[in-house]
């Protein structure tokens, strides 16, 4: 037992969280969407659209096989520090859950600039609690049928999270779905300015501004 541990456990400071927050931040800092469209020589996904590091930026590029893979590797940098703090430090997930969205938003690699973290937030979830996810797939598809606004469905899915995770019966989720809210409330600012000036682009439209 080191000299740090020693004196944590004397006073009785659980290192368990800091453990599973610096393992959530670290690995959702990871820059997937930034590095892949680097690696396929279409150069800094942050010069495009909304400057933003997410898939939906990156299929700005027109690469659709790289959307889909950023998709999935944002969300598996949240499922993976979930399920590692789930088994190694029970009771910290949704630390770590939390740790996961931040370190994609406010990724230190970047100035502590990222993406708009709804995929983290997906993968957060589904790590968390898979029914609630794909309650909240759920509502994300009939909100993207109804407005055909990406933000919106987004949106909406983020913040009935919490809802749906108490209707299904996981209490403990609720806290830090209610923080990861908040974090991609915070990151979709700029989408809520346009929303409310009727200026924010449409599904398949063909005029939309990033």
């Amino acid at each position: 037992m080191g000299l740090g541990e020693s004196h944590a456990r004397r006073y009785g400071v659980r290192m368990e969280p800091f453990f599973a927050a610096l393992l959530g931040f670290a690995l959702g800092s990871i820059p997937f969407g930034l590095i892949l469209t680097r690696a396929a020589g279409l150069g800094d996904v942050r010069k495009i659209g909304s400057g933003s590091i997410g898939a939906t930026n990156v299929l700005r590029t027109g690469n659709k096989g790289l959307a889909a893979a950023t998709v999935l590797l944002d969300a598996a940098k949240a499922v993976i520090p979930v399920l590692v703090a789930r088994a190694v430090w029970p009771g910290t997930e949704g630390i770590a859950a939390v740790a996961a969205v931040a370190g994609h938003c406010f990724t230190p690699w970047l100035a502590f600039k990222g993406g708009k973290g709804f995929a983290s937030a997906a993968g957060a979830l589904a790590a968390l609690a898979w029914p609630a996810m794909l309650a909240c797939a759920a509502i994300w598809g009939m909100t993207l049928f109804l407005s055909r606004i990406s933000s919106v469905s987004s949106l909406v899915s983020v913040v009935a999270a919490p809802v749906v995770a108490w209707g299904l019966g996981y209490p403990q989720v609720i806290p830090p779905l209610i923080a990861i809210a908040a974090i991609v409330i915070v990151q979709h600012r700029a989408n809520i300015g346009r929303l409310m000036r009727g200026e924010e682009p449409k599904v398949g439209s063909s005029s939309a501004k990033p």
